[in-house]
């Protein structure tokens, strides 16, 4: 029988687990401006969100939503025309990180302005 403190060893792994395996997904550079950039618009087109992210290369955009579609946080919409139209947006999972997303970008601009302060 397991005590209470193998109990809450493993229930603080398996939280530890999720975060680091999302953190796998999130942490990849460029991950998170994109979600950004992704959530102020219903759907956004490759050309119109390299835009947006000053700096990414098209291999690492393209990579990076790739990555993001394999786990579930983007759709990616083809439409068979010529030329080929694909539209990228949120999906509903990916939708709920936009408070966090949001916090996040609160924290980081204190982080930054503290961070000067101090330099």
């Amino acid at each position: 029988m397991k005590t209470r403190l193998q109990e809450d060893r493993k229930e603080n792994m398996d939280v530890s687990c999720r975060v680091l395996n999302i953190w796998q997904v999130l942490g990849k550079r460029w991950a998170l401006p994109i979600l950004k950039n992704l959530s102020t618009k219903e759907v956004i087109r490759f050309n119109e969100l390299k835009r947006t992210l000053s700096g990414i290369s098209s291999t690492a955009l393209s990579d990076r939503l790739a990555d993001l579609e394999k786990e579930g946080l983007v759709y990616k919409k083809i439409y068979p025309e010529v030329p080929l139209r694909v539209e990228y947006s949120m999906t509903k999972q990916a939708r709920e990180l936009e408070s966090i997303l949001e916090i996040l970008g609160k924290w980081a601009d204190k982080w930054e302005s503290h961070s000067r302060t101090k330099s």
